[in-house]
């Protein structure tokens, strides 16, 4: 697919393209974080981007969303320009990963462009300013026109430990005043040893501790799960029937991907960590499919993974998907992208609808 030809594409990518990756992301954030400051410029931005009509609106856990594009976790880690990634026209944004204490990541460098495969690689390593610096950064709910998630996970020490659940309840317990939602990240590839609690067991472990917490603790804060695209089939029918037995409000569907696909052309594509883009968009939107069927629709789900436009936004809506989240294509795309998309999505005779709450369920029944 050829990228649309957009002021962005012709003046201001070739400029960054000519930077180290994570360096040009760290200027964008910059910009973003500046043009924050200033509310005529927001106003600009909102005028010039934003996309309202009711038939974009969707209502997810008791949430309304003005559309379904949001921003994927990984973006804006440290979430310092949420409100300029709004006025873009994003309906929700989602930020972190946010770990209890700061953390560095893994050595640089940590992220390639692989640009003839419109993709990504990373093995950031959850870096972040921990919880304590980041919430201040947040505007709180009441002031603010869009829908805000906070993904959540442990540091790198804790999950070396076997204490990951303590820094999990820890940040729900401190970021609660201010999320609309969580995710709870259990599937990146760049900590050792997380993907684990992707097993049947730890996972049923691990929910039955979030959710007693909350409980006790009175947290009402939606929780969602971001799972992996590498899973198998059974495996991953298997982790539907341990999400459905807890009150989960949605999968988020998917993290990167540690296979690397033959149809990859860029020379950079055997670089290690976990790879995003275009070339994941089908694998994500088969694991959004197996999702909604397994649970035979009941268990909401957010799509991410290789959208770039209205197309592919409308293949994972009709495999059962939600609402969308985008990184990768926004990084190739540039400020238009949530507007295209949802202008597309208004062109369309049909977007499936799927509002959907919350609600109690019971395990899916075993084979035979």
């Amino acid at each position: 697919m050829t990228l649309p030809s957009t002021p962005y594409q012709r003046f201001a990518y070739p400029v960054l393209r000519s930077l180290d990756a994570e360096a040009a992301h760290h200027h964008a954030l910059t910009a973003l974080q500046t043009l924050q400051r200033n509310s005529l410029a927001l106003a600009i931005l909102r005028q010039l981007y934003t996309v309202r009509h009711p038939r974009l609106e969707r209502t997810l856990f008791g949430v309304r969303f003005a559309n379904p594009v949001g921003v994927a976790a990984g973006f804006d880690k440290n979430g310092v320009a949420v409100e300029a990634l709004a006025a873009l026209g994003f309906g929700h944004i989602e930020v972190g990963t946010v770990t209890p204490r700061p953390q560095r990541g893994n050595e640089r460098p940590r992220l390639v462009r692989l640009i003839r495969d419109e993709a990504l690689i990373n093995r950031l390593g959850f870096p972040n300013e921990g919880m304590h610096a980041i919430i201040p950064h947040l505007p709180p709910r009441g002031t603010r026109t869009f829908v805000l998630g906070i993904n959540i996970g442990p540091n790198k020490t804790s999950v070396t430990a076997g204490r990951a659940i303590d820094d999990y309840l820890a940040a729900l317990d401190y970021c609660a005043p201010v999320a609309d939602y969580f995710a709870i990240n259990i599937s990146s590839p760049n900590t050792p040893g997380l993907r684990s609690l992707q097993q049947a067991q730890s996972l049923d472990d691990l929910l039955t501790s979030i959710f007693r917490h909350t409980s006790n603790e009175r947290i009402s804060t939606p929780i969602a799960v971001k799972l992996g695209p590498d899973l198998t089939r059974d495996d991953l029918c298997e982790l539907v029937r341990v999400l459905m037995a807890h009150p989960v409000a949605a999968v988020i569907a998917t993290n990167t991907t540690s296979s690397r696909p033959a149809s990859l052309r860029d020379p950079l594509a055997t670089e290690s960590g976990g790879l995003s883009g275009r070339p994941l968009r089908d694998l994500a939107t088969a694991v959004i499919r197996t999702i909604s069927d397994a649970s035979a629709g009941k268990l909401p789900v957010i799509g991410v993974g290789g959208v770039f436009s209205a197309r592919d936004a409308h293949e994972k809506l009709e495999a059962g998907a939600t609402l969308v989240q985008l990184y990768t294509g926004f990084v190739y795309i540039g400020p238009s992208t949530a507007r295209r998309i949802n202008e597309g999505l208004l062109s369309m005779k049909r977007i499936r609808q799927r509002d959907t709450k919350a609600v109690a369920r019971s395990p899916l029944p075993q084979d035979g």
